[in-house]
């Protein structure tokens, strides 16, 4: 009967055989090392910019679109705009928003916020409890829509910590205007948030989630048929077939970071994340697998973030593929302080770096 079921599934588009997700590929069977340059572009002009005061002075998550014409759309979420003081300090009553996009064009940059120069607001207006952060990205419809997975926050209280995950979104903008044109709701059952990484692949978008129980995260794999994720059916990888329940989905990978990336690596794929089974860890790790859905193995460590120490935390660390040059990854990761204060006296603290990473085969 269960023979049965799973040749059913296949015939679906459902599932896969699970010796798929043992596949053996040089990507898994190669050692792997890694070389890094840190203050890799474009880390030099995002700084000089947020220096000037002039838009966006700071952020976190950074995520990458390229969109047409030439122009990367920085996708952040909580985002401090200027100005910025002559001793590098920001003043108390500097805007902060939950979200924005920073558009680069050749050294052009340019802050997208909502609202209006002197009342600027986030791109997708949070809530009466709560907020929205973006994660993940990517253009939909011949790149005509800028498509980014928005998680809703909610407010349990009025403490600081007092708030938690309450839904995942679609916050679909106009990729030439920017203008947000629709914010629709994606699964949510499964206690995961679909946001880590989105991920093109054989007629796919691949999305990847963390099922975030605060000292333990762990990574799962949802997919749908085309690139635009409100318009087909979602199915969730089980561990040996797809399934079209949500709470089905399984546990793929742990200590994945909230947000990580999986893209194409050699004739596998490559996954890079902070390790989150070191609490304020400084390790970024990349891992190995023959399938977009893993199993992700052989962890090599990319880089040591030298920012991490005292009341500084560095975190989700993740690749940006189209922006690879040859064999050399770009990775980013952010920056941020435990204590709040420091990021009004320093504005250089608050802001992504960037390395490039080369892997090569070990000898």
């Amino acid at each position: 009967m269960r023979s049965l079921l799973v040749l059913s599934l296949v015939a679906a588009g459902l599932g896969v055989p699970t010796a798929a997700q043992a596949a053996d590929c040089g990507a898994v069977r190669t050692d792997w090392t890694a070389q890094t340059e840190p203050h890799a572009a474009p880390e030099g002009l995002l700084n000089a910019y947020s220096d000037s005061g002039r838009g966006w002075t700071g952020a976190d998550s950074t995520y990458s679109v390229q969109l047409s014409g030439g122009r990367t759309a920085w996708v952040f979420s909580d985002t401090f705009l200027g100005p910025v003081n002559p001793d590098g300090s920001r003043p108390r009553t500097t805007p902060f928003l939950n979200n924005s996009f920073v558009v680069q064009q050749g050294t052009k940059l340019t802050t997208v916020t909502g609202g209006t120069p002197s009342n600027p607001t986030a791109l997708v207006s949070p809530p009466a409890d709560g907020w929205y952060w973006f994660g993940a990205a990517q253009t939909s419809n011949a790149g005509r829509n800028l498509d980014v997975v928005a998680l809703r926050f909610e407010k349990t209280g009025s403490g600081q910590w007092d708030w938690r995950w309450a839904a995942n979104y679609l916050a679909r903008f106009d990729s030439r205007t920017y203008q947000l044109r629709s914010l629709k709701p994606l699964p949510s059952r499964a206690n995961v948030q679909w946001s880590g990484w989105l991920l093109r692949d054989g007629g796919y978008t691949y999305v990847y989630g963390v099922e975030d129980l605060g000292a333990s995260k762990y990574q799962h794999v949802a997919r749908v048929r085309g690139d635009d994720l409100t318009a087909q059916p979602w199915q969730y990888w089980t561990g040996s077939a797809w399934s079209a329940d949500e709470t089905a989905s399984t546990r793929v990978l742990e200590g994945v970071a909230n947000e990580h990336s999986v893209t194409r690596w050699s004739d596998g794929y490559l996954l890079v994340t902070h390790d989150t089974k070191e609490l304020f860890s400084k390790r970024v790790v990349g891992y190995f697998g023959c399938s977009p859905t893993g199993p992700f193995v052989k962890p090599v460590e990319l880089y040591q973030t030298p920012e991490t120490g005292g009341n500084h935390i560095t975190y989700n660390s993740h690749e940006h593929p189209q922006l690879r040059s040859g064999s050399k990854l770009l990775v980013s990761y952010n920056v941020n302080s435990l204590v709040s204060d420091e990021l009004y006296d320093d504005v250089s603290i608050y802001r992504p770096r960037f390395v490039n990473v080369a892997l090569r085969a070990a000898r």
